[in-house]
């Protein structure tokens, strides 16, 4: 378990508060990005390659949900599919076909093949480990910029 403390909440929340709801909403989900984005170029340093696809498959993603704002890294998509089995590895596990009759592996016909499973070589959680106090402090620096503007153009 990681275990973060954030200094200064009461009144990072009290400036907040003076903010209209759409900006206080825009300038979290700005500095969650921000943070996310140390995350993910951790996570593109940790990532094992063989072609490039896992870690071109990484990305970030801001939002606000239900009065919750969220930053996300996320590995894999729609062709890189395996993410998750090279963050947690697989299991020892027997391989027959779908639709054909056999397997054609290394020139021969198979009914099927004994799969002895993969380690996992975990990068996002390592990466998030490691960069969490940078990340806290990519977020404080993008508030510590931004809120000060938003209260000019507000006339505060």
């Amino acid at each position: 378990m990681s275990e973060l403390s954030i200094l200064g909440l009461k009144e990072l929340d009290a400036a907040l508060q003076e903010l209209p709801a759409k900006l206080e909403k825009n300038i979290l989900r700005g500095a969650m990005r921000a943070g996310a984005k140390v995350m993910l170029d951790a996570a593109r340093q940790q990532v094992p390659v063989r072609t490039g696809a896992l870690r071109d498959s990484l990305t970030v993603r801001s939002g606000y949900q239900r009065g919750r704002v969220t930053g996300t890294v996320r590995a894999g998509n729609s062709k890189v599919y395996y993410a998750h089995m090279v963050e947690f590895g697989t299991a020892k596990h027997f391989i027959k076909p779908k639709t054909a009759r056999s397997l054609f592996i290394a020139g021969l016909f198979r009914d099927g093949v004994d799969h002895p499973g993969a380690r996992g070589r975990p990068f996002m959680r390592p990466a998030f480990d490691a960069s969490a106090p940078a990340a806290i402090e990519a977020m404080a620096e993008y508030l510590r910029e931004r809120i000060p503007k938003e209260f000019a153009k507000a006339g505060l």
